[in-house]
């Protein structure tokens, strides 16, 4: 049984998108993993739904759909 990790908030700066995952926070730069969240603006990118299954995120303003395993590939922290 695969294990998906539980977001419990993302937050953001200016170039970082921060997942923080069971009081973790895994730091995700945005240039590498989505030119629409770099180009989006506050409110754009904090109005996000996370996949019932919790393998997803998507942002309905921007229409942008991440992974959160391949978010996590991308993390430092």
């Amino acid at each position: 049984m695969i294990i998906t990790p539980q977001i419990d908030e993302i937050t953001f700066d200016q170039n970082f998108m921060f997942l923080h995952i069971h009081g973790k926070r895994m730091k995700v730069s945005l240039e590498q993993v989505s030119s629409k969240l770099t180009a989006a603006n506050e409110m754009q990118r904090l109005f996000y739904k996370i996949s019932p299954s919790g393998y997803g995120i998507h942002w309905p303003l921007i229409d942008e759909d991440l992974s959160v395993e391949q978010l996590l590939k991308f993390a430092v922290g």
